[in-house]
């Protein structure tokens, strides 16, 4: 059995719309809080050293994370939209498909086409819960400015039509799910059509679904299903993302 990592490592040195965060205490200073109530420092501790702890600043849609409905809106399905952390814990262990498209950005959302000739070319035939990763190799620009502009998206209507077969968990390795912001945004001043802002995510109002954003590792992926994905996501109280160690989980 394999266990392959399709997460992104939070860094504080990588390039973020809002920086990361990190204060340490080390193991030193630790030791003087943890020994405070009583009167003593480090110098009593062994080796002169307690435990050390981290405080971590970011959003909850910083490195791999997985969006819940609320965020997408305060309604989903004419209901109040769901937390992170109230999501059935079993829409996050399923198996797993790998849909291989192009990574050329000059092409556009994926399309419901693309999706298909995949499948077909692999003789699967979707069913509900199957946790769906598309592939776009937009990891590889982790790390630098283009990773933000210089990705394809997934079309409104390939969001619906995975939808409708009951997935419910669709997963990319970009850094959105939608087209890239530039380009949404270019998009609404040609048009001044409200739906083009955002519309594979605001479609969640319409339809419950999660999507997991920023994996990575998806060319590890040798075979389009026959494996197992594991996205348990952090449960933040009331909150519309959570972080996820997602992995995928591939038997011999």
């Amino acid at each position: 059995m394999a266990v392959i990592d399709l997460s992104l490592c939070i860094d504080t040195n990588t390039v973020e719309p809002i920086p990361v965060r990190v204060e340490r205490v080390s193991h030193a200073a630790g030791a003087d809080i943890l020994g405070k109530p009583i009167g003593i420092g480090h110098e009593s501790f062994p080796d002169g050293m307690g435990l050390s702890l981290e405080t971590v600043t970011l959003t909850t849609h910083t490195g791999t994370h997985v969006d819940a409905p609320i965020h997408y809106g305060p309604l989903c399905e004419g209901r109040p939209a769901r937390t992170i952390g109230e999501l059935p814990l079993d829409w996050f262990y399923a198996d797993g498909v790998l849909i291989d498209c192009d990574d050329d950005p000059e092409r556009g959302a994926i399309t419901i086409p693309e999706i298909a000739g995949v499948l077909d070319r692999a003789a699967y035939a979707l069913k509900p819960r199957d946790i769906v990763l598309i592939k776009t190799n937009g990891d590889r620009l982790y790390g630098t400015p283009e990773y933000f502009t210089r990705f394809r998206g997934v079309s409104l209507e390939s969001t619906r039509w995975l939808l409708d077969q009951g997935i419910k968990i669709i997963g990319v390795d970009t850094f959105g799910f939608d087209p890239p912001f530039n380009t949404i945004l270019k998009k609404y001043q040609d048009t001044r059509n409200p739906g083009a802002l955002w519309p594979a995510h605001i479609h969640g109002r319409t339809k419950e679904y999660c999507q997991i954003e920023r994996l990575a590792n998806l060319s590890q992926l040798k075979r389009p299903c026959g494996f197992k994905v594991c996205c348990f996501p952090i449960n933040v109280e009331g909150c519309g993302g959570g972080w996820s160690r997602v992995v995928a989980i591939v038997e011999d």
